[in-house]
């Protein structure tokens, strides 16, 4: 499902890349490529890809470029979104549900919960 609030000149031909999206729409591009695989693969296999990319993301921050640090984020990202997908969870949902209203611990948008604290 597309996000309402996507920007109309972001609109662009199958196969054409994307300039920005929503998360919402990021959810839907990976649904769109990848999840006949994910669903096969299951929300077990599909973790353990996770845990692959947060490794590689976990050395690329101690000894990569910013460049090589971005991909293994958008990695990270897509996985996350994955399992999301396979579960059927709106992450778009989530998060507000979540975090949109400040900071789930003390409720306000700059987070004054103590250091020692989550979150």
């Amino acid at each position: 499902m597309k996000s309402q609030d996507s920007d109309a000149s972001n609109t662009s031909e199958p196969n054409s890349p994307q300039t920005s999206f929503t998360l919402g729409d990021f959810q839907d591009l990976i649904r769109q490529m990848y999840h006949s695989k994910d669903a096969a693969r299951g929300i077990d296999g599909t973790f353990m890809w996770l845990i692959e990319e947060i490794g590689e993301l976990a050395g690329a921050l101690r000894d990569e470029t910013p460049q090589e640090q971005a991909a293994e984020f958008a990695d990270v990202l897509a996985w996350l979104v994955t399992i999301a997908n396979v579960a059927e969870i709106d992450l778009t949902k989530a998060v507000l549900d979540k975090y949109g209203s400040g900071c789930p611990g003390c409720g306000k948008l700059v987070c004054t919960c103590p250091d020692e604290g989550k979150p």
